[in-house]
């Protein structure tokens, strides 16, 4: 963590007035995505030490919403993986500067930019930030009492025609989950599949049809059993597995058999 303010506020201010970084502060503050500057929309500011209080402090309110807002956490994601080497330093400088003034707790801040980062310097920093914290708070949700993600859980239905769909839904961090829709055969491959990749689970629909087919709670081993077949059958007739499956592969992994047995 840096400790030395002077150095926090540089790496804040080689966040803050780049155009990714104002362009994202923009979406936080429910501007539009134009390319206006900070020096240009905040003339009139009372000096430097003016705008950047009023960037710093959207800032701030912006990562308080990582914690709870799955549009946010997306939009961090992105505007992360655009940015250059330098600028993603400066992004995690400006984190470790400022998270001690924040009351989110780090994986909340730093999990949307482990999900895109492929450095390996960048995200054993990324990990130890997130280690640090749980090693001595703990995750926490909204209560304040310790965060214990939700084990996934899955809905079925066949339609009369014979088409089967199915929602997945996996825990991923906090409170936020990503969930999975598919239409399918067994034997005759996918139809369609579509991915939430970030969802703020008490925001999520109630759950009853996929396409116009009738779903209900479904024990997990049956319905990735199911979905491992419709793989196969894509893999016989030489067609691609739709890429986001890929997100629920440790659903098919080596543990298959101790998966849940009920919704």
């Amino acid at each position: 963590m840096i400790g030395n303010c002077a150095k926090g506020g540089t790496a804040f201010a080689r966040l803050s007035f780049g155009r990714p970084r104002w362009y994202l502060l923009r979406l936080a503050m429910g501007a539009d995505g134009s390319d206006e500057r900070p020096s240009e929309t905040l003339r009139g500011a009372a000096g430097e030490s003016g705008r950047e209080r009023l960037v710093r402090s959207a800032w701030r309110s912006w990562l308080s919403a990582l914690a709870t807002d799955a549009d946010a956490a997306m939009a961090a994601a992105l505007a992360y993986e655009s940015l250059p080497p330098e600028s993603r330093d400066a992004w995690l400088d400006a984190l470790a500067h400022d998270r001690s003034m924040l009351d989110v707790p780090a994986v909340a801040l730093y999990a949307p930019l482990l999900a895109v980062e492929s450095d390996g310097v960048r995200r054993e920093r990324i990990a130890v930030a997130i280690a640090e914290e749980s090693a001595t708070d703990g995750a926490r949700d909204e209560s304040g009492e310790p965060c214990l993600a939700p084990s996934a859980f899955a809905f079925r239905g066949v339609s009369l025609e014979g088409v089967h769909a199915c929602v997945l839904v996996a825990p991923l961090y906090l409170n936020f989950v990503q969930v999975l829709r598919c239409r399918y055969t067994p034997h005759g491959g996918f139809f369609e599949v579509r991915h939430d990749p970030l969802k703020y689970a008490a925001d999520l629909p109630r759950v009853r049809e996929v396409d116009g087919v009738l779903v209900e709670p479904t024990p997990l081993r049956i319905v990735v059993e199911e979905l491992a077949h419709a793989i196969l059958a894509d893999r016989r007739a030489e067609r691609e597995s739709p890429e986001a499956l890929a997100s629920f592969a440790h659903l098919f992994g080596p543990d298959f058999d101790d998966l849940g047995g009920g919704a």
